[in-house]
């Protein structure tokens, strides 16, 4: 790789170890992607739980802190593993909990801004068109990507935190112009009306493209997708295909027209249609509608869809626990219009700067006898099925009729 005289002096130590470190990181993950330069980036998001960390990874932000290194850019960070006011209710165990401080402390020391949040984008610093960015956070990427036409790779954690400390990455992948164009075309024939359809339609896409590399262009949504609706599309596209970057005709910046961005040479064109939405839901159908826990999450909410929450908790009362997690972002000004108090008076919780598959999920379900969930998240369903949960997709009115009930129809 070439690199400039400021990247040599980082890599030759001149600027200290741990910057020695960063850069030698970052060329090899250049090396392997094959990038023949370093990228500028102006900002840098960090998967921080500690549930991916573990006590290595605590260990080795701890010793990067110590030996004084601080960040060039602004940083911030994905949701962290627990809410510290709910852990012991919630099930986690005190390691877990003394484990996540630790880590707050290390990056804290090394100049990172504890946002803990999935939707900063709803939130801290929106990514702005053609910036050049190192983001971790699948949905988050893929939203800077497709919708603020933003560039960033999906960046591992210790890729993410060398960005923030060299302020740059390699050149490769959806940093490059031509691997923006599109690669696969899709005509919809369905617009969704709900956020677990949105949910649904992106996990579909995302089945059916499968891979990293490619590009879906999608034609025929109607209207204007709002940022709640494009968020579930895009974070279920993520989690089902491991997509970074989706075109919509006439909606995403870099797709005006369906030539902007090559897709007027993809001659196959693959349909979607709504029969495959209710197929797709059916398929996390069992036949046994009884739920344990009800969880809105994965992305974490936004304001106006904790708004929605509260009309349809208040003046209600939950049989079963209704789990809700926001950004600390959000989270005040939820408890400043009510609606924090309407979910929890209902019996519901609103936990604040985590995730919940982020959050030991799999201990969470032992500890508290948790297996048959329901969620509007198309992401959060795919992803629990691994932790041992039997999941159900369904509309968040759905889901707080499962919370009264303890049914879900």
């Amino acid at each position: 790789m070439t690199l400039n005289d400021e990247e040599k002096a980082m890599l030759h130590g001149e600027h200290g170890a741990t910057l020695r470190l960063a850069m030698e990181h970052q060329l090899a993950v250049g090396r392997f992607f094959g990038a023949q330069d370093m990228v500028p980036v102006t900002q840098a998001h960090i998967m921080a739980d500690t549930e991916s960390l573990g006590q290595a990874g605590v260990q080795w932000l701890e010793q990067l802190a110590d030996a004084g290194g601080v960040v060039r850019i602004p940083t911030i960070t994905d949701p962290r593993g627990t809410d510290f006011a709910h852990a012991q209710e919630l099930g986690q165990a005190d390691w877990m909990v003394e484990l996540e401080r630790r880590a707050i402390d290390a990056f804290i020391r090394l100049g990172v801004a504890m946002t803990d949040t999935c939707i900063n984008y709803q939130t801290v610093l929106p990514a702005t068109r053609g910036e050049h960015v190192a983001y971790g956070d699948t949905g988050v990427v893929i939203y800077a990507n497709s919708v603020f036409g933003a560039r960033s790779n999906y960046e591992g954690g210790p890729s993410a935190l060398s960005a923030a400390l060299t302020g740059r990455t390699p050149r490769y992948g959806f940093h490059l112009d031509e691997k923006r164009q599109a690669t696969i075309r899709f005509r919809v024939t369905h617009t969704p009306r709900t956020l677990d359809e949105w949910g649904a339609l992106g996990a579909v896409i995302g089945r059916k493209t499968g891979s990293y590399d490619q590009v879906p262009v999608v034609e025929g949504l109607e209207g204007a997708a709002g940022s709640d609706e494009i968020k579930h599309f895009g974070a279920a596209m993520a989690s089902f295909g491991s997509i970074a970057l989706f075109h919509v005709v006439g909606m995403t910046p870099e797709a005006p027209t369906l030539a902007s961005v090559g897709g007027q040479r993809l001659s196959d064109i693959h349909t979607v249609d709504e029969s495959e939405l209710v197929a797709f839901r059916r398929g996390y159908a069992d036949g046994d509608t009884s739920v344990d826990v009800v969880v809105f999450s994965a992305p974490q909410l936004s304001l106006y869809e904790l708004r929605k929450l509260a009309a349809l908790a208040k003046g209600q009362s939950f049989r079963i626990p209704l789990l809700v997690t926001t950004s600390p972002q959000v989270k005040p000004d939820a408890d400043r219009f009510g609606y924090t108090q309407a979910i929890e008076s209902a019996g519901g919780t609103v936990l604040q700067g985590m995730c919940f598959y982020q959050s030991y999920a799999r201990e969470m379900a032992e500890a508290r006898g948790w297996r048959r969930l329901a969620s509007n998240s198309a992401k959060l369903v795919n992803i629990l099925g691994g932790y041992g949960y039997q999941p159900r997709l369904a509309s968040m009115e759905q889901c707080v009729q499962a919370a009264i009930s303890g049914e879900l129809q």
